[in-house]
Protein backbone atom coordinates (compact mmCIF):
# COMPACT_ATOMS: atom_id res chain seq x y z
CA UNK A 1 0.00 0.00 0.00
CA UNK A 2 2.85 1.98 0.59
CA UNK A 3 4.70 1.73 -2.54
CA UNK A 4 1.30 2.38 -3.91
CA UNK A 5 0.63 5.66 -2.48
CA UNK A 6 4.18 6.73 -3.16
CA UNK A 7 3.86 5.96 -6.65
CA UNK A 8 0.84 7.86 -6.90
CA UNK A 9 2.43 11.08 -5.36
CA UNK A 10 5.38 10.97 -7.61
CA UNK A 11 3.14 10.50 -10.47
CA UNK A 12 1.24 13.62 -9.73
CA UNK A 13 4.68 15.64 -8.75
CA UNK A 14 5.59 14.81 -12.33
CA UNK A 15 2.48 15.68 -13.73
CA UNK A 16 2.55 19.02 -11.59
CA UNK A 17 5.93 19.92 -12.58
CA UNK A 18 4.76 19.37 -16.01
CA UNK A 19 1.91 21.79 -16.05
CA UNK A 20 4.36 24.38 -14.47
CA UNK A 21 6.98 23.46 -16.96
CA UNK A 22 4.01 24.02 -19.66
CA UNK A 23 2.88 27.26 -18.17
CA UNK A 24 6.35 28.58 -18.39
CA UNK A 25 7.03 27.80 -21.81
CA UNK A 26 3.35 29.74 -23.06
CA UNK A 27 4.82 32.54 -21.04
CA UNK A 28 8.21 32.79 -22.76
CA UNK A 29 6.49 32.29 -25.96
CA UNK A 30 3.74 34.92 -25.30
CA UNK A 31 6.92 37.51 -24.35
CA UNK A 32 8.72 36.40 -27.80
CA UNK A 33 5.40 37.25 -29.47
CA UNK A 34 5.75 40.88 -28.29
CA UNK A 35 8.35 41.87 -30.08
CA UNK A 36 10.55 45.06 -28.27
CA UNK A 37 11.09 48.08 -30.99
CA UNK A 38 12.71 51.53 -30.64
CA UNK A 39 11.66 53.52 -33.58
CA UNK A 40 13.56 56.31 -34.16
CA UNK A 41 11.82 58.96 -36.20
CA UNK A 42 13.80 62.40 -37.67
CA UNK A 43 11.81 65.35 -37.58
CA UNK A 44 11.61 68.78 -38.62
CA UNK A 45 11.70 71.17 -34.84
CA UNK A 46 8.63 72.41 -35.92
CA UNK A 47 7.16 69.61 -35.52
CA UNK A 48 8.23 68.82 -31.83
CA UNK A 49 5.31 69.89 -29.77
CA UNK A 50 2.65 67.68 -32.19
CA UNK A 51 5.02 64.31 -32.75
CA UNK A 52 6.00 64.16 -29.32
CA UNK A 53 2.68 63.65 -28.29
CA UNK A 54 1.57 61.34 -31.52
CA UNK A 55 4.19 59.80 -30.69
CA UNK A 56 2.94 58.85 -26.61
CA UNK A 57 -0.17 57.90 -28.18
CA UNK A 58 1.26 55.69 -30.79
CA UNK A 59 2.95 53.69 -28.00
CA UNK A 60 0.11 53.69 -26.19
CA UNK A 61 -1.67 51.68 -29.14
CA UNK A 62 1.06 49.49 -30.02
CA UNK A 63 2.75 47.22 -27.69
CA UNK A 64 6.28 47.02 -27.46
CA UNK A 65 6.95 50.11 -29.45
CA UNK A 66 8.86 52.57 -28.42
CA UNK A 67 9.26 56.16 -30.22
CA UNK A 68 12.41 57.76 -29.80
CA UNK A 69 12.52 61.55 -31.73
CA UNK A 70 15.69 64.00 -33.13
CA UNK A 71 14.31 66.90 -33.70
CA UNK A 72 16.02 69.75 -35.83
CA UNK A 73 16.29 71.62 -38.70
CA UNK A 74 15.02 69.85 -41.84
CA UNK A 75 18.46 70.94 -43.91
CA UNK A 76 20.54 68.94 -40.83
CA UNK A 77 18.12 66.10 -40.67
CA UNK A 78 18.83 65.10 -43.91
CA UNK A 79 22.46 65.21 -43.78
CA UNK A 80 22.31 63.30 -41.09
CA UNK A 81 20.57 60.80 -43.07
CA UNK A 82 23.37 61.27 -45.93
CA UNK A 83 26.24 60.92 -43.38
CA UNK A 84 24.46 56.78 -42.27
CA UNK A 85 22.82 57.77 -38.73
CA UNK A 86 20.35 55.45 -38.27
CA UNK A 87 16.66 56.35 -38.49
CA UNK A 88 12.99 54.65 -40.09
CA UNK A 89 11.10 57.75 -40.37
CA UNK A 90 11.91 61.28 -41.68
CA UNK A 91 9.43 64.36 -41.68
CA UNK A 92 10.27 67.08 -43.13
CA UNK A 93 9.23 70.71 -43.03
CA UNK A 94 9.51 71.42 -46.73
CA UNK A 95 9.54 69.21 -49.90
CA UNK A 96 13.04 70.20 -51.31
CA UNK A 97 14.65 68.43 -48.43
CA UNK A 98 12.68 65.05 -48.64
CA UNK A 99 13.99 65.65 -52.21
CA UNK A 100 17.48 65.39 -51.49
CA UNK A 101 16.54 61.98 -49.39
CA UNK A 102 14.94 60.61 -52.22
CA UNK A 103 17.71 61.62 -55.11
CA UNK A 104 19.29 59.31 -52.88
CA UNK A 105 17.97 56.59 -52.95
CA UNK A 106 17.57 57.31 -48.79
CA UNK A 107 13.52 56.83 -49.01
CA UNK A 108 11.12 53.56 -49.31
CA UNK A 109 8.46 54.25 -51.72
CA UNK A 110 7.09 57.90 -52.33
CA UNK A 111 6.91 60.39 -49.58
CA UNK A 112 3.52 61.76 -48.45
CA UNK A 113 2.39 65.13 -48.02
CA UNK A 114 0.71 65.61 -44.07
CA UNK A 115 0.43 69.00 -43.10
CA UNK A 116 1.44 72.45 -44.24
CA UNK A 117 2.46 75.39 -42.54
CA UNK A 118 3.39 79.56 -42.56
CA UNK A 119 5.33 82.23 -41.66
CA UNK A 120 4.29 85.04 -38.74
CA UNK A 121 5.60 87.52 -36.59
CA UNK A 122 6.58 86.95 -33.15
CA UNK A 123 7.13 89.86 -30.66
CA UNK A 124 7.69 90.12 -27.30
CA UNK A 125 4.43 90.73 -25.79
CA UNK A 126 2.65 93.83 -25.66
CA UNK A 127 4.68 94.06 -29.24
CA UNK A 128 7.02 96.97 -27.93
CA UNK A 129 8.11 98.53 -31.50
CA UNK A 130 4.50 98.18 -32.46
CA UNK A 131 5.44 95.77 -35.59
CA UNK A 132 2.27 95.78 -37.84
CA UNK A 133 3.55 93.82 -40.72
CA UNK A 134 6.38 92.39 -42.78
CA UNK A 135 7.85 95.83 -43.87
CA UNK A 136 8.41 96.66 -40.56
CA UNK A 137 10.59 94.01 -39.55
CA UNK A 138 13.19 96.30 -42.16
CA UNK A 139 13.35 99.33 -39.38
CA UNK A 140 16.63 100.02 -38.15
CA UNK A 141 15.72 99.83 -34.42
CA UNK A 142 13.96 96.34 -34.53
CA UNK A 143 16.43 93.42 -33.70
CA UNK A 144 15.34 91.07 -35.88
CA UNK A 145 16.02 86.81 -36.01
CA UNK A 146 14.97 84.40 -38.97
CA UNK A 147 16.07 80.92 -39.66
CA UNK A 148 19.18 80.17 -41.93
CA UNK A 149 18.28 80.16 -46.01
CA UNK A 150 19.14 76.48 -45.82
CA UNK A 151 16.20 75.90 -43.41
CA UNK A 152 12.31 75.59 -44.31
CA UNK A 153 11.55 78.40 -42.87
CA UNK A 154 14.45 80.60 -43.92
CA UNK A 155 13.92 79.35 -47.47
CA UNK A 156 10.00 80.89 -46.98
CA UNK A 157 11.31 83.87 -45.52
CA UNK A 158 13.15 84.61 -48.53
CA UNK A 159 10.31 83.62 -50.67
CA UNK A 160 8.56 86.51 -48.95
CA UNK A 161 11.59 89.60 -49.16
CA UNK A 162 11.58 88.60 -52.83
CA UNK A 163 7.75 88.76 -53.55
CA UNK A 164 7.33 91.49 -51.25
CA UNK A 165 10.27 93.54 -52.31
CA UNK A 166 11.03 93.94 -48.79
CA UNK A 167 14.86 93.67 -47.45
CA UNK A 168 15.23 92.47 -44.47
CA UNK A 169 18.65 92.52 -42.51
CA UNK A 170 18.20 90.02 -39.30
CA UNK A 171 21.00 90.32 -36.67
CA UNK A 172 21.39 86.52 -36.60
CA UNK A 173 20.31 83.27 -38.94
CA UNK A 174 19.44 80.36 -37.10
CA UNK A 175 19.55 76.37 -37.90
CA UNK A 176 16.00 76.16 -36.67
CA UNK A 177 12.85 77.87 -36.08
CA UNK A 178 12.61 76.61 -32.12
CA UNK A 179 16.02 78.79 -31.88
CA UNK A 180 14.13 82.26 -33.59
CA UNK A 181 11.19 82.09 -31.14
CA UNK A 182 13.92 81.34 -27.82
CA UNK A 183 15.69 84.53 -28.72
CA UNK A 184 12.21 86.73 -29.10
CA UNK A 185 10.78 84.69 -25.60
CA UNK A 186 14.04 85.25 -24.52
CA UNK A 187 14.63 89.03 -25.02
CA UNK A 188 17.44 88.76 -27.45
CA UNK A 189 15.84 89.77 -30.00
CA UNK A 190 12.44 92.55 -30.84
CA UNK A 191 11.10 90.41 -33.16
CA UNK A 192 11.12 87.10 -35.19
CA UNK A 193 9.41 85.02 -38.21
CA UNK A 194 8.58 81.65 -37.07
CA UNK A 195 5.43 79.27 -38.48
CA UNK A 196 2.41 79.70 -37.18
CA UNK A 197 2.31 76.74 -35.06
CA UNK A 198 5.41 77.93 -33.11
CA UNK A 199 3.32 81.15 -32.52
CA UNK A 200 0.72 79.48 -31.00
CA UNK A 201 2.78 76.82 -29.28
CA UNK A 202 4.44 79.55 -27.73
CA UNK A 203 1.22 80.65 -26.15
CA UNK A 204 1.45 84.34 -23.90
CA UNK A 205 5.27 84.08 -24.06
CA UNK A 206 5.11 85.70 -27.49
CA UNK A 207 2.96 88.49 -29.56
CA UNK A 208 1.89 86.78 -32.87
CA UNK A 209 1.74 89.01 -35.55
CA UNK A 210 0.17 87.84 -38.81
CA UNK A 211 0.90 89.32 -42.27
CA UNK A 212 -0.77 88.53 -46.05
CA UNK A 213 2.78 88.12 -47.62
CA UNK A 214 2.96 84.61 -45.90
CA UNK A 215 0.63 83.07 -48.49
CA UNK A 216 3.29 83.68 -51.03
CA UNK A 217 5.53 80.72 -49.04
CA UNK A 218 3.12 77.75 -47.65
CA UNK A 219 5.60 74.85 -46.71
CA UNK A 220 4.53 71.43 -47.44
CA UNK A 221 5.62 68.59 -44.90
CA UNK A 222 6.44 65.46 -46.80
CA UNK A 223 6.96 62.00 -44.43
CA UNK A 224 8.14 58.82 -45.41
CA UNK A 225 9.78 55.55 -44.40
CA UNK A 226 13.92 55.45 -45.09
CA UNK A 227 14.81 52.87 -47.00
CA UNK A 228 17.19 51.35 -44.19
CA UNK A 229 14.84 51.16 -41.52
CA UNK A 230 15.34 47.94 -39.41
CA UNK A 231 11.33 47.76 -38.49
CA UNK A 232 9.72 48.81 -41.71
CA UNK A 233 6.24 47.71 -41.26
CA UNK A 234 6.22 49.92 -37.88
CA UNK A 235 7.47 52.49 -39.37
CA UNK A 236 4.95 52.46 -41.86
CA UNK A 237 2.33 52.13 -39.00
CA UNK A 238 3.68 55.40 -37.35
CA UNK A 239 3.22 57.31 -40.99
CA UNK A 240 -0.15 55.77 -41.83
CA UNK A 241 -1.39 56.87 -38.04
CA UNK A 242 0.49 60.66 -38.84
CA UNK A 243 -1.52 60.47 -42.04
CA UNK A 244 -4.60 59.06 -40.28
CA UNK A 245 -7.54 60.89 -37.94
CA UNK A 246 -5.86 61.34 -34.86
CA UNK A 247 -2.56 62.46 -36.37
CA UNK A 248 -4.88 65.06 -38.44
CA UNK A 249 -6.47 66.33 -35.56
CA UNK A 250 -3.31 67.29 -32.94
CA UNK A 251 -1.90 68.93 -36.35
CA UNK A 252 -4.57 70.48 -36.91
CA UNK A 253 -5.01 72.06 -33.27
CA UNK A 254 -1.61 72.81 -33.05
CA UNK A 255 -2.18 75.24 -36.41
CA UNK A 256 -1.28 73.01 -39.14
CA UNK A 257 -3.29 73.03 -42.02
CA UNK A 258 -3.79 70.27 -44.60
CA UNK A 259 -1.65 70.30 -47.81
CA UNK A 260 -3.56 71.10 -50.94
Amino acid sequence: MRRFLGAAAALALIGGLSACGGDGDNEASSEAETEQVTLTVFAAASLTSTFTELGERFEAENEGVSVEFNFAGSSDLVAQIQNGSPADVFASADEKNMEKATGDDLVEGEPTLFAANTLQIVTAPGNPKDIEGFEDLAAEDVTLVICAPEVPCGAATKEVEESSGVTLSPSSEESAVTDVLAKVTSGEADAGLVYVTDAVGAGDAVESISFPEAAEAVNDYPIAVLSDSEHGDVAQRFVDFVLGPMGQEVLGEAGFVQSE
